[in-house]
């Protein structure tokens, strides 16, 4: 079924696998975005930075929250509140992600940014945020529109480090070359024409099939975990779950080890890079290995590849995407629909918080 392009067609028929597959291309045109870019304040003017976003937002957060780790001398938060935390001050770079732009939580952290008289960069397609930058006097990084928010991280991930690069806080051009490089490589391998027998993302997809996805990953890799699981959530429409080592080895790895009757629903995954690997973090998923092979229904180790983190980074978060759209496929679900994320936010939209929102804000402004 998954070397049926026809078939493949008629349950992917919103064409999110179509989508997918121009990541690499999606990198260059979101990097593109840095050009022109003049920010009023420098580095020197920055002891902070929040990131706000929600979902597929936030994940471009975390992406660069874990990259800059022990790369930036300026610490990085992510935020997935209605608000943003207490030191928070005019030395505070606040970014708000939201693709569509009209994410409540993420206006409402801009609106307590915007009082705190943060230093505001808004990056969406359009939406609320555009708007509230105007009326703060922000700077706004319009995006490419009309996607799936999921769909858009490269036009999330890639601006948010072109402003940072802008700031003069990460310089990034080598590392999302690089990244361009890796994804453009794999690409021939994990694609729609690709047989399954020759492709690692309907692999996993067909392993998973039936079981419930649990994804480990550590260091640069835990948000990535994260990633696959949420897209497995929303494309594939089953249930994840992901954890981090070497936190789960103090509690996690207990529940496993007492329950034999229920992890055999489960496919565990594990996000490596072998080649990188700490000797103690690499002792650790070894035992991880070890232990859940004789305790779950399935257990596969995906190792990272690429020139530098972004690259490796990425390599895992590309892969992922394409196996989740392809259990989406097994499952005979089209990925792109999210009925009820959708109905849930026309729920909480009633309570009309957006609009109070605005008018909040210009009083601030």
């Amino acid at each position: 079924m998954l070397d049926d392009l026809k078939k493949i067609s008629g349950i992917d028929r919103s064409g999110m696998l179509a989508t997918v597959t121009g990541f690499p291309e999606q990198i260059f045109e979101s990097w593109e975005y840095r050009k022109g870019l003049s920010l009023p304040f420098g580095k020197k003017d920055i002891d902070n930075i929040i990131i706000a976003g929600l979902g597929g937002s936030a994940i471009s957060g975390d992406i660069i929250q874990s990259l800059l780790l022990d790369e930036a001398d300026v610490p990085i938060w992510v935020c997935r509140e209605y608000g943003i935390p207490a030191w928070a001050s005019e030395r505070t770079l606040f970014i708000a992600l939201s693709y569509s732009g009209n994410t409540e939580e993420t206006l409402s952290a801009f609106v307590e940014a915007a009082r705190r008289k943060c230093r505001i960069v808004g990056v969406s397609s359009g939406g609320k945020l555009r708007d509230f930058c105007k009326i703060a006097g922000a700077t706004h990084v319009a995006i490419r529109p009309n996607l799936q928010p999921r769909a858009a991280t490269a036009y999330l991930l890639f601006p948010t480090l072109g402003i940072l690069d802008a700031a003069g806080i990460w310089s990034a051009e080598d590392a999302v070359i690089k990244a361009v490089d890796e994804t453009s490589s794999i690409r021939g391998l994990i694609r729609m024409e690709t047989p399954e027998a020759e492709n690692p993302a309907k692999q996993i997809a067909r392993r998973i099939y039936g079981r419930i996805p649990q994804i480990y990953g550590h260091g640069i890799y835990a948000p990535i975990a994260r990633r696959w699981r949420g897209q497995f959530n929303e494309n594939s429409k089953v249930v994840a779950r992901d954890d981090v080592l070497p936190e789960c080895n103090h509690n996690d790895i207990v529940g496993w080890s007492a329950n034999p009757e229920k992890t055999r629903d489960f496919a565990v995954i594990l996000l490596r890079d072998r080649d990188n690997e700490a000797p103690a973090m690499s002792v650790r998923l070894d035992y991880l290995f070890e232990m859940m092979t004789s305790v779950a229904g399935d257990v596969i180790e995906v190792d990272s590849a690429g020139e530098g983190k972004l690259a490796r980074m990425m390599h895992l978060m590309y892969l992922g995407d394409f196996a989740s759209n392809y259990l989406a496929v097994l499952r005979g679900v089209d990925p792109s629909p999210v009925d009820i994320i959708i109905g849930l936010k026309k729920k909480v939209g009633e309570l009309g918080l957006v609009d109070r929102l605005q008018d909040e804000l210009k009083n601030i402004c």
